[in-house]
Parts: C-alpha cells; structure tokens; sequence
C-alpha cells in the first residue's frame, strides 16, 4: 500500500492531477482493492490480465455502464503502470486487457436560437443575477471547462486584451479570448460584486463556487429560460466548439482553446457538423431522397 500511495502522489505532484480526478482514481482503486479482498487476493502482485478482466465482468454484472468501466480501467492501467516501472511490480497486467467497446455519442449541444435563448433569458438584477449571467456567457464564450471556470481569480482576466487565463488539465496553462458579450456581462458582475480579490465567481457566504454549484446554476436558468432539453456546464463547452466550427474555425485552434491535448478529442466536433450537414443537404436537396422532392 506504500507503493499505491506513491502512486497518487505521483499524480498529485508531477502529473498535476486534480482534487476531482484524484478522488475519483482513489475511489476507482479502492473498489478494486476491495473485489480483490472478496475474492481471497492479499497481494497485488498475485492479481494478473484473468483477475482484471474477473473485476470488468463484475462490474457489467452490477449494471455499470461501459463508460464508467473503461474509466475504471484506465486507473488500473496507469496505477500498475506505474508500480511496474518503478520496480513494485515485475509486469503491468492491465496492459493485457482491451477497452471495452463504447458506443459512439455525439457531443450534445444548444443549436443557435436555443444559446441566444439562454443567454439573453432575463436574470434578476440582483450580483447573483449578474454572477449567473457572467457564468453562462463565459461558458459559451471560451468554452471552458466548469472546473476551469470555478478557479478563476478577478487576476485572470485581462479586460484590456479581452482574454482570460485557464489552469487547465495537468496544471497547463492557456489564454482563451472572451468575446464583447461575456465581457460586459462579467463588467457588470464585477461591479456589483463584493471588493477585494478572492475567486472570481463567489457564493453568497464570499467562497469559491463548487462545481456543482455550477452545475445546479446552469440547470436552472436553462429551465427559466424555457429550454427543455437537460443543459450543464458541458453542454455549453460542446456548444462553443460545434458553433465554431460550423462557422469555418480551424480544428486545431479549435483544440488550443479547449485545451485538448489530443487532436482526435477535439475531431468528434466534425462528425456532430457532418452530422447537422447531411440533414440540411437531406432537407434541401431535390434528389437526396426517393421521392425526388425535397421535404
């Protein structure tokens, strides 16, 4: 167990993992620790690829989705990864065992007339009114992530170059442009907005909102605007990008601003355009269907 918990505080200080991704590696070990205990398994070194692949059949038995599994997989490869190159282990038994197939799922996202809805939707005039407001418009404006936008300090926002910086994922830094909207928005939070520094979007006792402050923030002014599709903090980051791509952004800028560090995440924005593509040229074209006429 010294060894596992060399482990996290490898990912803690030189991965710069999250507190959010910590808990759920940790939460992810501990159940696997504990499949391991009721199976009469003490050691880790005894656990191999038949062990692992015992632990991912016991999972879809107790109706875990394969996302959910993938993701706990994940943690297993990178923790005995880990184990085996610093010597805890003479072998990774994960890396044996294959992904389980995912369903492939188009980003969900708000078409244009459905984000204007939400963003010009009235707001009490209240600073927690205009903090909401700032929260949407930042969202869709820089398309962040909600943990990004929960750190933020007043410091981080250049309102003179119209950007603001982001601690992203692995402690990487990136500056995002903030549009006019989002701008003003945050202006007029800011100016109702108790002094002093602090975070930048704060709750009502003057602490940093939680990200699922956030999220329950998100749902109800996405209800109050009349919206009924679900809407969260991620919804309005899927919307940033799929709306800039269809207006002609480049897929790799694209990726810099989310703060991908992978090109193919940020390629499963093209297939929701293909995707609204085909249904347009469907609905247009007079010899896309049998009939021969457009519907």
């Amino acid at each position: 167990m010294d060894a596992v918990e060399r482990f996290f505080q490898y990912l803690a200080v030189e991965r710069g993992a999250s507190a959010h991704t910590l808990k759920s590696y940790r939460t992810d070990f501990d159940q696997f620790m504990a499949f391991l205990s009721r199976r009469g398994v003490r050691r880790l070194e005894a656990v191999d690829s038949r062990t692992i692949r015992a632990y991912l059949a016991w999972l879809h038995s107790q109706r875990v989705s394969r996302a959910t599994i993938a993701r706990k997989l994940a943690a297993l490869r990178s923790a005995f990864r880990f184990l085996a190159r610093r010597g805890f282990m003479t072998r990774n038994p994960a890396r044996e065992v294959g992904n389980p197939r995912l369903p492939v799922r188009l980003p969900s996202f708000l078409p244009v007339d459905e984000a204007w809805q939400l963003m010009e939707s009235p707001v009490p005039a209240t600073v927690q009114g205009r903090r909401d407001r700032a929260i949407l418009e930042l969202l869709y404006a820089a398309g962040l992530r909600v943990a990004e936008l929960c750190g933020l300090d007043p410091a981080d926002l250049d309102r003179f170059q119209g950007t603001v910086r982001v601690l992203g994922k692995g402690n990487k830094e990136r500056i995002v442009p903030v549009g006019d909207q989002a701008l003003r928005a945050l202006d007029a939070y800011l100016a109702r907005r108790p002094a002093g520094d602090g975070p930048l979007f704060q709750n009502l006792r003057g602490g940093r909102l939680t990200v699922r402050s956030v999220h329950r923030i998100v749902r109800a002014r996405a209800r109050g605007a009349g919206i009924a599709r679900p809407v969260t903090p991620h919804t309005l980051r899927h919307t940033f990008a799929t709306h800039m791509l269809d207006q002609g952004a480049d897929l790799r800028l694209i990726q810099d601003l989310l703060g991908h560090s992978r090109l193919s995440t940020t390629q499963k924005y093209t297939h929701v355009s293909a995707d609204r593509l085909m249904k347009v040229y469907d609905a247009a074209h007079p010899r896309a269907h049998p009939t021969g006429r457009p519907r």
